[in-house]
């Protein structure tokens, strides 16, 4: 099997003085993903939680909602590298009978890297269409922003293999009291989140209601589809969203919060979900912008 760090020697360079070390560095290997022997996509991503990764994903087409709508997941035996040996990198997906496949139309992409996610069928009806949960999500708990603030620090603090290379995003899944009730790594944000839900899947935990998705880089619209099809109500990011991402959680009620970092957030969708302590006051722009 794949490993998840891999050492290599490098030059470093400090303050004008060369010398050389060995480098803890993150692994990258492909995952084939197959459905009843049919080959679905393909994701570059750190080796590793490969069957949730799978199942996680299966989740965000629609395809699955319920463990017992999962047969089986196995790695293909036929994967193989040098001397005949399993690369498990190849992993098939048996449905339990009567659960229809996903819809694999010719327009669709099948690879996707580490960085993007499966893109293809992007649109705000799909989502509408696929979710099945009750949509708009329901309101559900409040989160103190006091509270959701601290979330990226004990992410950090809880990234293990972060802390030794440097070179991966993780996802957390936090109770709204700011406890992480998982977390997972990877090269890509949109496989760390697909491992945090195909756990959930197979632990008969979804819809995850009165939850909060934090990832560790921007919020993609793939990633709001994730959150919403797996019936998150909050999702929360250090960086920036898309507008598609916005436009999408605006739709679907969910709670999108960018730029979470130290006590400053943006709160672009589902602010009644969060004890922002105060009355948020308008921008003088704003105001401006309005009286004109």
């Amino acid at each position: 099997m794949g490993r998840v760090t891999e050492r290599r020697r490098v030059i470093r360079v400090r303050d004008g003085a060369i010398s050389t070390r060995s480098d803890t560095l993150v692994g990258e290997e492909p995952l084939e993903i197959r459905v009843n022997g049919r080959r679905l996509a393909v994701t570059m991503r750190t080796p590793g939680d490969d069957f949730a990764l799978a199942s996680g994903f299966l989740v965000s087409e629609g395809v699955l909602a319920e463990p017992d709508e999962l047969a089986r997941i196995a790695y293909c035996a036929g994967s193989t590298g040098p001397d005949d040996a399993n690369t498990y990198n190849v992993v098939d997906v048996r449905l339990a009978e009567g659960v229809p496949g996903p819809d694999v139309s010719l327009d669709r992409r099948v690879f996707t890297n580490s960085s993007c996610g499966l893109c293809g069928r992007v649109s705000l009806d799909t989502v509408r269409t696929t979710a099945r949960w009750e949509l708009p999500l329901p309101t559900g708990p409040r989160i103190d922003a006091a509270v959701l603030a601290e979330l990226p620090e004990r992410l950090r603090a809880a990234q293990r293999v972060f802390a030794r290379t440097g070179g991966l995003h993780a996802a957390a899944l936090c109770s709204t009291d700011g406890a992480l009730l998982d977390v997972r790594e990877d090269v890509g944000r949109h496989n760390a989140v697909d491992k945090i839900v195909g756990h959930a899947l197979t632990s008969g935990a979804l819809p995850l209601r009165d939850t909060v998705l934090l990832v560790s880089g921007r919020a993609s619209f793939e990633l709001v589809q994730k959150a919403v099809l797996a019936g998150i109500p909050t999702l929360a990011a250090v960086s920036a969203p898309s507008a598609l991402a916005v436009d999408l959680a605006t739709e679907a009620g969910l709670t999108l919060v960018g730029f979470l970092r130290g006590s400053s957030m943006n709160v672009y969708s589902g602010a009644e979900r969060l004890n922002l302590g105060r009355d948020a006051a308008s921008d003088p722009g704003d105001r401006a912008a309005e009286a004109g």
